[in-house]
């Protein structure tokens, strides 16, 4: 028989038999590692203890310690021991797909009742059971006629139709669980006790059409959630329950910051306090850039068919463009307009317009660009993800020998930002050249170069995402961690030679001839539908005091107090801080509350004695204590909170 050396992590090799198993290369090593052994890594891919190997090869054995390939067995395995509950508690239910997504798995199944969430505990009650059992888990390969016969005498009429939309090539790997069996890819585990009992749960259930069709048959979806251990579980559940505490959509509604409707699917209809937090950052970002060295422009919201096709963007892009169409006078056909989906072409156009020299270099372009792009109806989620939005965009036009420096100001501007708006946690990625590129090598040396240098010069570690840039340039990503360890990505700085190439930028240089400029694309916070919902989550609606929308109520406890609660809402409104007075008859308790619930910060309750002393007593929002406080010292304290940091 052949022989095949198979390489260890720690560069040794061994020689086998083809066709070895890599839970028989475990049990050479040692009983204790076959014990232990879930699953292996072959070249690179995640490999079946089962399946043979039959030529040379990088091995790698892995165990529960191994938290990627873990956590996906894990998973994988519970999508079938879920399926395999289901079966045995309702027999004539079908099952179709069981895939691992992310934090978990779901399974669709077809079942003339509907589950309940009173069935999920049923459910999770006999998948433990199965757990227990520890039944072994075998695979073996089959031709396409036998598996579909298989799946006809059992009535799966759903893994039939699986089995002819695999591709000829691919083998059809049949497992059991036991005395269960599924159609499935692999890899599992060897038996089901190697799953933890403890680890998982189940979480809800849905409606899906079969493979996403809305004319196929509707199914029912139970989605699970695993880790490899109870306390990764504990934590992950307590990050959703504050994740529900924290939803945007939900404090949105509790604070009267906006809403959406179906009229305008993906917009935002900003309520007068959404729009304060609104244009509070924006003019906040605009002190910041102002002062960081841009010019701020405005460029318009439909733009001819005939730039888009020039910038590149008609032919990439135009699935997600919103296109317009003008019976022009005089014209024999429409003309064709769309919408833009973002702002770089048209900064192109205000840097062509009039010569430019070497000595008007780096030109820092800013806009709020308001840009509408289509986003699909199942993909869009509160002020998040929407069609209609506003981005703090901004454009760096340079030299080459500029790329470095201009970066490194940037992430410096960018941190400032980050700082003040309460972000200290966040990371920056940079991403490489792909495979399909334009350029030569040596251009993308040095721009790879420049950014990673501005990373080091700036103070930054940066992680490397080796063929993930665009075909024209490398870009930084920045991700921020929030509250509850959730990250986003926001900011980017993309190095771009082409679009100045396909729209004709040019500089007249030292040499007096002329050059192309290199575009820098940058944001900071991205979308501001999409940095407010981050920061409303961030928070939990306790937005920082110069941010909160109203940031100090007046409450009245009796009548008389009415006019003294006016005086102090103008003597705090003189002081710039927003504040209002609420003189209904209402209980002071009933006042609190109301208040409390809108996630105002400050709350000034006055009464007789108030008024007499020209005090307030005031309570700051999550707190139960109040302290009594002079009218003056309540102004000055408040008109120093509202200022924003920026002009501290």
């Amino acid at each position: 028989m052949a022989q095949i050396s198979l390489t260890f992590p720690d560069g040794n090799s061994r020689q086998y038999d083809a066709g070895v198993t890599a839970g028989d290369v475990a049990s050479d090593i040692s009983p204790s590692l076959r014990k232990k052994a879930i699953s292996a890594t072959v070249n690179g891919a995640h490999w079946d203890l089962q399946w043979p190997i039959q030529a040379d090869a990088q091995i790698a054995i892995n165990t529960m310690k191994d938290e990627a390939p873990a956590l996906e067995l894990v998973r994988h395995d519970l999508a079938h021991i879920m399926a395999r509950a289901v079966q045995e508690i309702w027999p004539d239910t079908q099952v179709t797909i069981g895939p691992v997504i992310k934090d978990g798995w779901y399974y669709d199944f077809d079942r003339k009742e509907p589950f309940t969430p009173e069935d999920l505990g049923l459910i999770e009650k006999k998948m433990k059971e199965i757990i227990n059992k520890r039944d072994d888990v075998r695979t073996e390969i089959w031709d396409r006629a036998r598996a579909v016969q298989y799946y006809t005498d059992r009535g799966e009429p759903y893994k039939v139709e699986l089995i002819d939309s695999i591709p000829g090539n691919e083998p059809l790997r049949m497992y059991w669980h036991g005395d269960w069996q599924d159609l499935c890819r692999g890899p599992h585990l060897q038996n089901t006790g190697q799953v933890p009992a403890d680890a998982f749960k189940l979480m809800s259930i849905a409606g899906a059409y079969w493979r996403g069709d809305s004319t196929r048959p509707m199914l029912q979806r139970i989605y699970g959630t695993a880790f490899t251990n109870k306390d990764a579980l504990k934590d992950h559940l307590h990050r959703l329950e504050e994740a529900a505490k924290r939803d945007h959509r939900k404090l949105g509604r509790e604070m009267n910051l906006f809403h959406m409707q179906e009229e305008a699917p993906g917009q935002v209809f900003w309520h007068p306090d959404g729009w304060t937090i609104y244009t509070e950052l924006q003019d906040y970002m605009r002190r910041r850039q102002r002062a960081g060295g841009y010019v701020e422009v405005n460029t318009p919201q439909v733009v001819d068919r005939k730039l888009w096709e020039k910038s590149g963007h008609w032919d990439k892009y135009q699935e997600n463009m919103f296109i317009v169409e003008v019976d022009e006078e005089h014209a024999r056909e429409k003309a064709v307009n769309a919408l833009k989906p973002m702002n770089c072409p048209c900064h192109v156009q205000i840097f062509n317009q009039g010569l430019k020299s070497y000595r008007d270099l780096p030109l820092r372009m800013a806009e709020f660009g308001s840009c509408a792009r289509y986003e699909p109806s199942g993909a869009l989620h509160g002020i998040m993800r929407v069609r209609g939005f506003t981005q703090d965009d901004g454009h760096i036009f340079c030299r080459e020998d500029q790329i470095e420096p201009e970066t490194a100001r940037f992430i410096a501007f960018l941190s400032r930002v980050y700082a003040d708006l309460g972000f200290n946690d966040w990371t920056i990625k940079l991403s490489t050249r792909p495979e399909q590129r334009i350029g030569s090598d040596a251009t993308w040396d040095m721009m790879e170069k420049a950014l990673g240098d501005a990373c080091r010069a700036a103070g930054y570690d940066f992680e490397l995402l080796e063929g993930e840039g665009a075909f024209y340039g490398p870009k930084l990503e920045f991700t921020l961690t929030d509250a509850i360890g959730r990250n986003w990505q926001c900011g980017t700085l993309q190095v771009d030679a082409n679009l100045p190439e396909r729209l004709d930028a040019e500089y007249i240089g030292t040499d007096g001839e002329k050059h192309r400029p290199v575009m820098l694309h940058r944001a900071t916070l991205g979308s501001f539908e999409r940095f407010i919902g981050i920061l409303i989550e961030e928070h939990a609606g306790k937005l920082p005091f110069w941010l909160a929308p109203r940031q100090v109520v007046v409450a009245t406890i009796v009548s008389d107090a009415d006019d003294y609660a006016r005086d102090l809402v103008a003597a705090l409104t003189a002081a710039g801080v927003r504040a209002e007075a609420d003189t209904r008859n209402e209980k002071i308790n009933y006042k609190v509350r109301e208040h409390s619930v809108g996630k105002v910060p400050v709350i000034l309750a006055v009464g007789a004695r108030e008024v007499e002393e020209r005090t307030a007593t005031a309570r700051q929002l999550g707190e139960t204590q109040t302290r009594v406080v002079t009218m003056d010292e309540i102004v000055a304290e408040l008109k120093q909170r509202a200022t924003p940091p920026d002009l501290v």
